[in-house]
């Protein structure tokens, strides 16, 4: 006989941004090692630091065989495209606290 598991309450924290937010890109790296010229000039078309505006906040539920995770999202309008974009909270920082992160990425990888 199996016993019935309880149903966890949500420990996730608030949204990170409210609607109306400024926000930027969290940088990435854009090297990769042995890359032709001609196709790091076609990467560097995509390396744009990024701002826009958050429009949504919402959460996307991943449900597995074990157990659901709950990831958070925000819809932003970036300054360069007509249409709002999608992405993880977890990839986006306040335009206000973007020199901060890029210091502490820079020193990360030893730059």
């Amino acid at each position: 006989m199996t016993t019935p598991q309880k149903k966890r309450k949500s420990r996730a924290a608030a949204p990170k941004f409210n609607v109306g937010d400024r926000v930027a890109e969290r940088p990435k790296s854009n090297y990769i090692p042995g890359l032709r010229p001609a196709s790091r000039e076609k990467i560097a078309l995509y390396s744009v630091q990024r701002y826009g505006v958050v429009i949504e906040t919402f959460i996307k539920a991943n449900v597995s065989l074990r157990r659901t995770v709950e990831t958070k999202y925000v819809r932003v309008l970036w300054d360069d495209h007509p249409a709002p974009m999608e992405h993880a909270q977890s990839r986006l920082v306040l335009a206000d606290e973007l020199p901060q992160v890029l210091e502490s990425y820079m020193e990360s990888i030893g730059g």
